[in-house]
């Protein structure tokens, strides 16, 4: 079977240039450039501040627009201004009813592309499956029931959790390919679905993200050491350890940026305001992202540590590149653990206590550290996440179906 025509369904995708809008983006540009036909179905931007963007707001409820031969077909889905989990329920519905629309309106597909979140992507994928007999992959980003449980935002696995996963694993079940993150997600995949499996973990642009050509950022212009957070404002993250770790450290010596949005935000923001060392700023562009991740001394990330195999997060990419030390705290069986092990790249903890403060004055760039001299995390991510090496494995795979 020749494929020329794909369908490729996200719930995110560009002008959204964060996560897995990002990624998205780039992996249907990337097919366009070799000659694919593709079809996005996709939503009204809205991501990460829970809101559609100021330019499509006034847009009609469906809209198809024509981008460098790419043709996308948009329904304006509900956007919580509070994402709890049932208000996240109904975003997915609306989603998937609008787009099931639009999926119609589709005249050829050879190859479909479901991306998770949402699980209903593969719902509509499947239905265009059985419309074209055509094939279907079905690549996760996050496994949305599975974290869910781990992060809190639904409670305790019960009847109505226990139906979800099993309408899950019969999605699963109708996908010719299925791909994931990381290898600790492969595993969990492997547990959902006896599908063909494929890693295809998210990459790194090394030319967008270059030590060698950024300039120092203007919200990172101070004379402190700088500690940068930048990426989703969510719930994967443990904010209350991030409140303790501002009680800690020597506002005299640090500065922290605090650059992103998201469902957390308010919270956020609400307890650090008694700290005038914490500075927050809106997500800066793409182009602007190399300057702001180079100009950090240091960076964190604080995951909670009951994730462990649902999501991996990406922002991790970005920070090795800018060859800068990182402290990050999380599961000791997650799989950012492992990639710190294997390289020079900061320090990794699985709980917050006073060595993280011991940690980062070692990473001050004034501590003479000789680590500091030895990091090579730049290196492990073009290595193993280059962009050109992942999206060519990716095609190979594509042209086996």
């Amino acid at each position: 079977m020749d494929i020329k025509n794909i369908t490729f369904i996200s719930l995110n995708y560009a002008p959204e240039d964060t996560a897995i809008g990002l990624y998205s983006t780039q992996w249907v540009e990337f097919l366009r450039d070799i000659g694919y036909n593709v079809t996005v179905v996709t939503a009204f931007p809205y991501y990460p501040k829970w809101e559609i963007s100021e330019a499509y707001i006034n847009k009609k409820t469906f809209v198809k627009e024509l981008e460098d031969d790419i043709k996308i077909f948009r329904y304006k889905q509900y956007v919580p201004k509070k994402p709890t989990f049932f208000k996240r329920i109904i975003h997915l519905l609306d989603f998937t009813l609008g787009s099931l629309i639009n999926l119609y309106k589709i005249k050829e597909s050879d190859l479909v592309i479901s991306v998770v979140p949402f699980t209903t992507s593969i719902l509509l994928g499947y239905i265009q499956k059985k419309r074209f007999k055509s094939k279907l992959w079905v690549h996760v980003q996050d496994f949305e029931f599975d974290a869910a449980l781990e992060t809190g935002v639904g409670k305790k696995k019960n009847i109505f959790f226990t139906l979800l996963f099993k309408i899950e694993k019969w999605l699963f079940s109708k996908s010719d390919v299925s791909s994931t993150i990381s290898q600790n997600m492969m595993k969990k995949l492997s547990e959902k679905t006896n599908s063909d499996h494929f890693f295809l973990p998210n990459w790194i642009d090394e030319k967008k993200i270059d030590p060698e050509k950024s300039q120092t950022h203007s919200y990172l212009n101070t004379d402190k050491v700088k500690i940068l957070y930048s990426g989703n404002i969510g719930d994967k993250q443990d904010w209350e350890i991030f409140i303790e770790f501002c009680k800690d450290i020597d506002s005299e010596k640090f500065e922290i940026f605090l650059i992103g949005d998201g469902a957390r935000k308010d919270w956020v923001l609400e307890k650090t305001a008694p700290f005038d060392f914490v500075k927050y700023y809106p997500p800066v562009p793409l182009e602007e992202l190399s300057d702001l991740l180079c100009s950090a001394d240091i960076h964190i990330l604080f995951q909670k540590p009951e994730v462990l195999d649902t999501v991996m997060p990406s922002k991790v990419l970005g920070m090795m590149a800018s060859n800068k030390p990182s402290i990050i705290i999380g599961n000791e069986k997650s799989e950012v653990k492992t990639i710190f092990d294997n390289t020079t790249s900061g320090y990794y903890f699985t709980s917050y206590s006073p060595n993280v403060i011991k940690a980062l004055d070692i990473l001050c760039p004034s501590s003479n550290n000789d680590s500091l001299n030895q990091l090579n995390s730049r290196d492990y991510v073009v290595e193993n996440f280059s962009k050109d090496k992942i999206l060519s494995k990716m095609l190979k795979k594509l042209r086996e179906i």
